[in-house]
């Protein structure tokens, strides 16, 4: 029983620090993100966040992780909702640029999350990504709707193309302006895999 609340006690932390964490490297960026104020403001000492994560880097992971799968989660919707399985495609990659504009997006998964951990195409979720578009990119290239090019060299000139608008759209002085700009222009280089047009 006292293995199991322990257990228990363990998740909370990590949960409250991980929250609290979400809220700090989305307002204050991760720099300026003091962890003393981060654990004070949960309760908890910086023993605790030693312990669930081993540093700042480790706890900025797990956010990362976090949203990581709350934009999954929108983009599988986004590509689901779509009226044919060609059309999701462009909608699940128009859905990942427009996600810069969100700030804790922007904040986090689109400066300093490459900032501070490299490059996201590498991170452990851009594989599940690259997955889904090569699936997808299969299924159109045997229904005859895309010209048989190679899936994964597709998926991931896909995949890049738009987590490099993305990263425009949030580095960018206007956000906003340059969305409209890098959307066109991701569904213009998408759409040239089109065997015709639909």
């Amino acid at each position: 029983m006292a293995k199991g609340k322990r257990a228990e006690a363990m998740a909370e932390s990590r949960a409250k620090l991980i929250r609290a964490a979400r809220r700090a490297f989305a307002t204050q960026g991760y720099a300026a993100a003091s962890m003393d104020e981060l654990t004070a403001s949960v309760g908890l000492t910086r023993g605790a966040l030693y312990h669930n994560f081993e540093d700042k880097k480790g706890l900025l992971w797990a956010v990362v992780e976090q949203i990581d799968s709350e934009m999954a989660e929108r983009l599988r919707t986004a590509r689901e909702q779509a009226p044919s399985l060609w059309q999701g495609l462009l909608a699940e990659g128009t859905a990942y640029i427009e996600m810069a504009l969100d700030p804790e997006i922007q904040r986090v998964m689109l400066l300093d999350g490459p900032a501070v951990l490299g490059d996201p195409s590498k991170w452990p979720g851009e594989n599940a990504c690259l997955e889904i578009t090569m699936r997808t990119i299969r299924s159109l290239i045997e229904q005859g709707i895309v010209k048989p090019v190679d899936v994964e060299a597709a998926g991931r000139l896909l995949n890049g193309a738009a987590l490099s608008a993305a990263l425009w759209v949030a580095a960018a002085d206007d956000p906003p302006g340059v969305l409209t700009k890098a959307v066109d222009a991701f569904q213009a280089l998408a759409s040239g895999l089109l065997r015709k047009p639909h």
